[in-house]
């Protein structure tokens, strides 16, 4: 995460690339609800569920590169981006915990960083600083966790399909989770810089 502001370069609500991070947020609860199913009597719908991610992974990767391309940075899309990935994140959680795919360890440090975030966020508005904007590390790891869902999902079965979806689906969370947390450091250290420097000017 990085403390510093981007650019906002248009005010408009329906570009193009906010309509992709409604349609992301929009595809939050379908995907929970087809990942789901199973737990109240439904059929599995895993192929529907892991289809949503691919969607949304696809749409995340095109909706800031045509915002910077065009020239369609907006204060929504700032909004709106960083909050599809966190629900998508949140929703995958509790979908695979729930089934008993992802161990509850896991969930608890994934969820313990969002904590750690949130507190600096509020610390940050408290100074007067804007919300944070999502910088290369934040997006690797989420890249990396949106790569480990649906392929820890797929390993829900039988077959050297799910065992190699496992293999891979393991590392990639180990690798995501890492980058997760230390992309938290580094921001819990730049709002510690901020709020020294303002105590100092004061």
């Amino acid at each position: 995460m990085e403390v510093q502001e981007t650019r906002v370069q248009t005010d408009r609500v329906l570009t193009i690339p906010n309509i992709l991070s409604m349609a992301r947020l929009v595809g939050v609860p379908v995907f929970l609800w087809l990942i789901l199913r199973p737990e109240f009597g439904g059929p599995k719908s895993d192929g529907w569920a892991l289809l949503v991610l691919v969607l949304s992974g696809l749409s995340d990767y095109l909706d800031g590169k045509l915002a910077r391309r065009w020239n369609q940075i907006s204060s929504l899309g700032r909004l709106l981006d960083p909050a599809a990935d966190r629900l998508y994140i949140a929703s995958t959680l509790v979908g695979l915990t729930w089934r008993g795919i992802l161990p509850l360890w896991l969930t608890g440090v994934l969820v313990a960083r969002e904590l750690v975030l949130l507190v600096m966020v509020a610390v940050l508005r408290r100074h007067g600083y804007p919300p944070p904007q999502v910088n290369f590390l934040g997006k690797a790891a989420t890249f990396n966790l949106m790569y480990a869902f649906p392929l820890l999902l797929l390993s829900d079965g039988s077959g050297w399909i799910a065992s190699l979806a496992a293999i891979f689906g393991w590392a990639f969370a180990g690798w995501g989770t890492t980058l997760y947390w230390w992309a938290g450091v580094l921001y819990v250290v730049q709002v510690r810089r901020l709020v020294r420097a303002d105590a100092m000017a004061d």
